[in-house]
């Protein structure tokens, strides 16, 4: 039996219901390879069977944060990402800002400019 992988704890930003939607496969793809998820986004509903939740309750156990808020929405989330403090944020393409990236290494949170799904598909989540 293979050994299971750790669990990485993941807040999706920017989850949806929406299934055409990369947050919303990612979210799927993360529960399916052993990671527990926290939904935050606008829309409700759920993804992968956990409820999608509006920004707000800080979590202190989240290992990553991916992004799927463009640039533009961002700044709003600013002081809401850092005060969770992941261990890194994942800038998925399309979500990249050196300014949201300088603030996150500032306060010691790795960044990378990646795609959650090829992380996964490659075993480098």
């Amino acid at each position: 039996m293979e050994s299971q992988k750790t669990n990485k704890k993941t807040l999706v930003l920017g989850a949806t219901p929406n299934e055409a939607r990369y947050a919303n496969l990612a979210a799927n793809r993360l529960v399916r390879s052993g990671h527990s998820i926290v939904n935050v986004g606008i829309r409700k509903g759920e993804v992968a069977g956990v409820p999608i939740e509006q920004p707000g309750t800080i979590y202190s156990d989240i290992d990553t944060i991916t992004l799927y808020v463009g640039p533009q929405h961002q700044e709003t989330l600013y002081d809401y990402i850092l005060k969770t403090h992941p261990k890194r944020i994942i800038f998925n393409p399309g979500t990249e800002n050196p300014e949201l990236r300088k603030l996150a290494n500032e306060q010691g949170i790795e960044t990378e400019y990646a795609c959650t799904l090829v992380l996964l598909s490659i075993g480098q989540y």
